[in-house]
């Protein structure tokens, strides 16, 4: 069973992009961020062409937005949106089951600029996805949770510079909130699979980045303990980053037993 992640960066202008990627890859699992569509707008019809049922929540006006493909079956939708704030009416996550696997899709807040309210919002949606994933892990099902984090977890996961220095993506607060939820017990598939590796799932469009292999990694797949030991593989398509058009962002993925 292969999962995988993809901010795709606009989900209509991307959508070649997409099917070239569905295609090819044929991941089992599909998890979008960043679809910058409303929800009637989501391309439900090319999706099923492609052989994927889909569920998604889009957002007006046109930002964020999240979306669950799954091949040759419907996600069984369980939750959207993360609990403890009513009033967030962000389409940052969503939740469905597919093939016995619980699926959270995930588009954490970017968080710039640092200091002011857009960072303290990020802080506070991570501590919510903190407490809610904190439950899902202490339910014992076999969980993922995928998405564009928007945290560069450690030095290793971003190329050498400075650039990024005052960047709300490696904050010490932003850090420090990822590595408390991977501490409740989860196992973070790409760094598992390369542990000493500098490997890269954003390129910017500026400065030439994606020529330069000036990356982050900042898509993660975090894995349950019941489906950490089930993990085959993990990886990055870094080829649909480099398609005419591309999302900024290449797919992430691991494969399961």
């Amino acid at each position: 069973m292969k999962i995988a992640t993809f901010n795709v960066n606009n989900v209509n202008r991307r959508l070649p992009c997409l099917l070239e990627w569905l295609k090819k890859d044929a991941p089992d699992v599909a998890c979008l961020q960043e679809l910058k569509a409303l929800t009637s707008e989501f391309p439900i019809a090319a999706v099923r062409k492609a052989g994927y049922g889909a569920v998604w929540c889009g957002q007006a006006p046109r930002f964020n937005g999240v979306a669950i493909l799954a091949k040759g079956a419907e996600p069984i939708e369980s939750r959207r949106g993360l609990p403890g704030d009513a009033a967030d009416k962000q389409a940052r996550y969503i939740e469905a089951a597919v093939n016995g696997v619980l699926i959270g899709c995930i588009y954490a807040p970017n968080g710039n600029p640092q200091p002011g309210p857009k960072f303290d919002y990020k802080l506070a949606w991570l501590e919510r996805l903190i407490a809610h994933a904190a439950g899902l892990h202490a339910s014992g099902l076999p969980v993922v949770l995928a998405g564009d984090y928007n945290v560069i977890p450690t030095d290793l996961d971003i190329y050498p510079t400075t650039s990024y220095d005052d960047d709300a993506l490696l904050q010490p607060p932003s850090r420090e909130r990822f590595a408390r939820l991977v501490a409740q017990g989860w196992t973070d598939a790409i760094r598992t699979r390369y542990p000493g590796e500098r490997i890269y799932t954003y390129w910017d469009y500026m400065r030439n980045r994606w020529a330069r292999d000036a990356g982050l990694r900042i898509d993660h797949l975090l894995l349950g303990p019941s489906i950490a030991k089930r993990m085959l593989d993990a990886g990055v398509d870094k080829w649909v980053r480099g398609l005419p058009d591309a999302s900024d962002h290449a797919p992430a993925w691991v494969v399961l037993r």
